[in-house]
């Protein structure tokens, strides 16, 4: 029996991207998108959608890192950085899992020009200008070591991230578990 409710017909649904952090020491490596996709001529992290549904997003993020730049990630070498979940100026939302990988076999190069122009690597602590703003928020949590951020925009924000009052980030706090855990507050004794 479903729970949903009348006033609410259909689960809300979305897409699942995943976004690879190339760390080389203090670099991440960035390419600029190009041709007819979104966000053309801005500065990305290298990232695309989960295949289908028995792809795994860790698959997903080895199979992006090679398809875009041709380097081999061993699983085992990936971590897990952040997660955003972002809405566009134009309303749609998305859900973004971003790795960190320090170790890869290869030397990264163009391997899809009609999708990608440029490639670089660029300072984590001095990001050009001309990123894609959802690609920005994800760095930029990252970089305060937060494992959960939203970064909403409104209609009519830009594509690409604006420095100042409107770049939309919200850094969620993160807990560590407790070992043991608390006991319940009827069971603790006052000193």
């Amino acid at each position: 029996m479903s729970s949903l409710s009348p006033r609410h017909p259909k689960r809300h649904t979305e897409p699942v991207d995943v976004h690879v952090i190339l760390r080389r020491g203090g670099e991440v490596l960035l390419t600029r998108r190009a041709g007819e996709v979104y966000a053309s001529g801005l500065l990305h992290l290298p990232s695309g959608h989960l295949d289908g549904p028995h792809e795994t997003i860790l698959d997903a993020a080895v199979r992006e890192a090679r398809e875009e730049t041709g380097v081999l990630i061993d699983p085992a070498e990936v971590r897990a950085a952040v997660v955003v979940h972002h809405r566009s100026p134009a309303g749609q939302a998305r859900t973004g899992f971003f790795f960190e990988a320090r170790r890869w076999q290869g030397q990264p190069h163009i391997t899809e020009p009609h999708l990608c122009s440029d490639m670089g690597w660029w300072p984590l602590d001095a990001l050009p200008g001309g990123m894609v703003a959802y690609c920005r928020a994800g760095l930029d949590a990252y970089r305060a070591g937060r494992y959960f951020a939203t970064h909403f925009q409104h209609p009519g924000d830009p594509i690409a991230h604006q420095p100042g009052p409107g770049h939309r980030l919200a850094l969620l706090p993160h807990t560590t578990p407790q070992h043991p855990p608390p006991a319940p507050a009827a069971d603790r004794t006052l000193p």
